[in-house]
């Protein structure tokens, strides 16, 4: 239970992967400045969530590389709780979207060690030893929401849903009117799609 004027939980599930997750992961933080959510993170995989699809050999190859930053995540989840997981995931993030680093050693240590993390855990990367833990993870999440999604998944006071998926950044009362309707709709008995064609690319700004 609660404490009263307890902030709400609210459980986000990524993909460093992926830059429309991102792009959400970022609302969400300023969401949290503006009403009284916590987050917490967890990890999802766009590789596990795809590998029975048929999906383009391009976009299959993409998610190959997709293994290392998952697993980086739950060996720092496991070191150290999953209280360090957002943090990590915006170090991953700001060097992934908004420098354009590859997945790379490199990349894995400076994150970490921005995040005050152990720069060792980048060894993870190249090990299968987090792949059960990154498939229970995903499972967690996706068994929210169903297969037919991607990332991010957000549940909230039992209402589970994809997305949402919005470019640029809402910021201030943008975020928060976006918020506000997201749950609505997420919170109504029935409600299960509501979506558009996308006709711009990530902005991060």
């Amino acid at each position: 239970m609660l404490a009263e004027n307890a902030p709400t939980p609210v459980d986000f599930w990524f993909d460093p992967l992926c830059p429309w997750a991102w792009i959400t992961s970022r609302w969400i933080l300023e969401v949290e400045k503006l009403r009284p959510i916590r987050v917490r993170w967890h990890v999802m995989s766009l590789a596990v969530l795809n590998e029975d699809k048929d999906v383009p050999e391009e976009y299959r190859r993409g998610l190959e590389g997709s293994w290392g930053p998952v697993r980086v995540c739950i060996a720092a989840e496991q070191k150290y709780g999953p209280e360090v997981l957002g943090r990590l995931y915006t170090e991953l993030g700001t060097r992934r979207h908004h420098e354009g680093q590859k997945f790379d050693r490199a990349y894995f240590e400076a994150a970490l060690t921005a995040a005050g993390l152990d720069p060792m855990l980048a060894d993870a990367a190249d090990s299968t030893d987090y792949d059960e833990a990154v498939r229970a993870s995903h499972k967690d999440g996706i068994d929210r929401v169903g297969q037919e999604v991607g990332t991010p998944v957000i549940e909230v006071e039992g209402s589970a849903f994809f997305g949402p998926v919005v470019s640029p950044i809402p910021r201030g009362d943008a975020a928060a009117k976006l918020w506000d309707g997201v749950v609505a709709v997420a919170s109504t008995d029935g409600f299960f799609e509501l979506k558009r064609t996308r006709d711009r690319d990530p902005v991060f700004d």
